[in-house]
């Protein structure tokens, strides 16, 4: 699927790519900038969707890597779980075609809340890492929510790199840690749930391909930004980012 553009497109999707993936890197959330972007630029909603993942994953892979070559990724403990993730995520994919994305949004926006307030009024959240151990029913109960999590990536998506560090701030990683993780787990997803939407045919190559290069830039640049800060700057914009995910839930509903 291919659609004429000019010069001001390949601008926009430039710069609100490279600021989404910026934002990203770090926390999660940069869907609520460049999905917006992409409708903005004349795609509908079901094409920009489908295209966001295909920016975003080459977005994640770049944090991915950086992340991993600082030691902040956990192979030995996320490798069993990747292939779940995938799987999970490409059953959202494919079941958003036949239910409503409406059934979900209630329920991500009470998590969202519970999410912030928990990490605004618990101080010392992320803040060290201090691992728990991770026993059977632990590591059970830690890994369908992940799973879960991946299935609304590729059902619905916005807040799922939130949600991912959060669960992995709950078993005691650091801020840092925590997005180094989800972002290996978040590429996973996305990769799924694009090769459903290629399978259907629903993805925008010219305008994946301009804001995935700008994604790759803005996630090489955010990457190191959050690495040089650390876990203050990381868990403020953590905060700042979630607040944005629920003020534009309840927006969404009173527009609605």
């Amino acid at each position: 699927m291919v659609l004429d553009m000019d010069l001001l497109t390949v601008i926009l999707l430039f710069v609100f790519g490279f600021l989404g993936a910026f934002i990203n890197a770090i926390v999660g959330g940069g869907g609520l900038i460049t999905l917006p972007a992409l409708m903005f630029v004349g795609l509908p909603p079901a094409t920009a969707i489908a295209t966001n993942k295909l920016a975003a994953s080459m977005g994640n892979l770049t944090s991915m890597l950086t992340f991993l070559r600082a030691g902040k990724i956990d192979f030995k403990l996320l490798g069993p779980i990747l292939p779940l993730v995938f799987l999970g995520s490409m059953l959202g994919a494919w079941t958003v075609h036949y239910l409503s994305a409406e059934l979900l949004k209630p329920l991500v926006l009470v998590m969202l809340i519970v999410v912030l307030i928990y990490t605004v009024f618990k101080k010392d959240f992320g803040g060290v890492a201090a691992p728990k151990v991770m026993t059977a029913k632990r590591k059970l109960l830690f890994f369908a929510t992940l799973i879960f999590i991946a299935f609304y990536d590729g059902f619905l998506g916005p807040g799922t790199g939130s949600f991912i560090i959060f669960a992995f701030l709950l078993m005691g990683f650091d801020f840092l840690q925590a997005s180094g993780n989800a972002k290996l787990l978040n590429f996973m997803s996305n990769i799924a749930a694009l090769l459903m939407f290629l399978l259907l045919g629903a993805v925008n190559f010219t305008y994946g391909l301009i804001m995935g290069f700008a994604m790759i830039v803005g996630a090489f640049f955010g990457t190191h930004f959050a690495l040089k800060r650390g876990t203050t700057y990381v868990r403020i914009l953590f905060i700042v980012m979630t607040s944005v995910l629920i003020a534009k839930n309840i927006f969404d509903y009173v527009t609605q």
